[in-house]
This record gives structure tokens, C-alpha cells and sequence, in this order.
């Protein structure tokens, strides 16, 4: 599909690169997602140094916030510990600085839009590009009140990925898909996040059609936990996102420090990476 105006894509972005490097070799995008500072920021750098090792296209980092929208009780947990923990922004900016220094996978901030907002549009946006963030994804954000941060965003070469869910009025749903840039995450069900056992109806159909209304690659997410599941959203979609079945077993292994953690973790995403062909 043609590009509706060139900016759109961001197509000198890293996330541009990714999807055209994966596309070239047949494969899609594995995007794990996992909470900053949990269960400490040290253990967090090992993480997605250990994603990025095991094939990772993309990683979604979650900013823990009090009051989360739409995360079930797995990552809201996370949220809290990592909040116990002592996370501050200063501090998840900092780990972020280390970590684009020494990966190469694109690492994007999951972020309540109250907690940029508090900040200051420019300056949380100032600090993720220089943190060499690749993008935000905002899962509050009204389409109505996001031209200020989409500009601002567009003026870092900041990506900002919106959400479509199943219950997004199809009219809106495509202009939510225009305007998405880097990626368009998909939320497959309904509800709160939580791992899942096989694809909801109509699915297919939907992804299908949020692909004739974007030029953005379209990755799906919500309840995908298996290399099953990656295997056939992979038949699907331009990729899967795993995030509560990843963020459970960050939390099992704790215990083992960010070494243990780490070793865990790639294993485990090696494994879905393998079935995102």
C-alpha cells in the first residue's frame, strides 16, 4: 500500500530497518514486552541484553505505573514490585541509555500517557531520544488528544505505536491505523492481558483488514504465551507480542539474580523466535 505522507513510517527509524530486514528473510516479529525494574533495573539491562541474544525483533518496555489500564493482574504485579523496588524515570532512563548502547534490537517505552503528560510532552520526549529509545506506545492515548505528541514525536524520530482492540468502531479503528507509526499493535481480546490458549474468532479477519489501513507493519498481542500460538499468528500478522507469560517468568526466577534470570528468559524467547517464520 502506498504511503499517505512520506513522514508516516518514520522510514530512516530503526524500527523501519527491523521490519525490513525480517521481511527480507521471510521471517516476522517476535516483541516481547517486560517491566522496567522489576525485580530491579540490573535485572532488567541482563533481560534485554538476553532478548536481543535470542532473536528478538523488538522489545516493548513497560514504565510501571500505580493505576494500569489494561494490565492483568501478572504485569500489574510487576508494576508494584518494581514500584517497591524504588523505579524513579531518572533511574529507568539511565538503564535505557546502557541498553541501546548494547543492543541492537529497537526498545520502545511502554507508557501511560498521565505519566508523560506530568512530565511535559517535550521533555519526556527529549529524554527517551536521547536515551535512544526507538518509540512510545501509549495505551491511553485518545486519538483526539495526541497531535501534540505525535508532532513531537515526528520531530525526534520517535515512533508512536497505537493500540486497535476488538472493540474499536471500525471507522476509528482505521484512522487509529493511519496514524500509528513504527508498528500498529493489534490487542487480540477483549479485557485485560493475560496468557491464552488459542486465537480468538475473527482474528484473522480483522488483521487482515487493519492491514489494508496502514503501511505500518501490524503485530499482535494479549494472551500469547507458546510457540504455537506464535507459529499461527505468524501465518496472520507482521509479528507477535509476548508479554505476561514473559513478564511470570521474570518474576519465578527473581530468586536467581539477573544472571539466572537472564539464562531463563533467552531460552524461553529463543524458543518463540524460532516459530515467528
Amino acid at each position: 500500500m502506498t504511503s499517505h505522507h512520506d513522514s508516516k513510517g518514520l522510514p530512516s527509524g530503526p524500527l523501519a530497518k527491523t521490519f525490513a530486514a525480517l521481511a527480507k528473510d521471510g521471517r516476522k516479529a517476535l516483541a516481547p514486552f517486560v517491566t522496567a525494574g522489576d525485580p530491579d533495573l540490573d535485572t532488567t539491562l541482563a533481560v534485554l541484553e538476553a532478548l536481543d541474544r535470542a532473536g528478538a525483533a523488538v522489545c516493548e518496555l513497560g514504565v510501571p505505573y500505580s493505576d494500569p489500564i489494561a494490565d492483568g493482574p501478572v504485569i500489574q504485579a510487576s508494576y508494584t514490585r518494581a514500584l517497591a523496588a524504588g523505579f524513579t524515570l531518572e533511574k529507568f532512563f539511565e538503564m535505557v541509555r546502557k541498553a541501546t548502547s548494547r543492543v541492537k534490537m529497537p526498545i520502545l517505552a511502554m507508557v501511560s500517557y498521565s505519566i508523560i503528560y506530568r512530565r511535559g510532552i517535550d521533555r519526556f520526549v527529549d529524554d527517551a531520544a536521547a536515551a535512544g529509545l526507538a518509540g512510545l506506545v501509549v495505551p491511553d492515548l485518545p486519538l483526539e488528544e495526541s497531535d501534540v505528541l505525535d508532532a513531537t514525536c515526528k520531530g525526534a524520530n520517535l515512533a508512536l505505536v497505537r493500540l486497535v482492540t476488538p472493540t474499536t468502531p471500525p471507522e476509528r479503528a482505521a484512522e487509529i491505523a493511519r496514524r500509528s507509526t513504527g508498528f500498529l499493535y493489534c490487542v487480540s481480546v477483549a479485557g485485560v492481558t493475560g496468557a491464552r490458549t488459542d486465537l480468538p474468532e475473527g482474528l484473522v479477519e480483522r488483521v487482515k483488514w487493519l492491514q489494508t489501513k496502514t503501511d505500518v507493519p501490524v503485530l499482535v498481542g494479549f494472551g500469547v504465551s507458546t510457540p504455537e500460538q506464535v507459529k499461527l499468528l505468524s501465518g496472520v500478522a507482521d509479528g507477535a507480542i509476548v508479554g505476561s507469560a514473559l513478564v511470570r517468568r521474570v518474576g519465578e526466577l527473581a530468586a536467581e539474580g539477573p544472571e539466572g534470570v537472564a539464562k531463563g528468559v533467552e531460552k524461553y524467547v529463543a524458543e518463540l523466535v524460532s516459530a515467528a517464520k
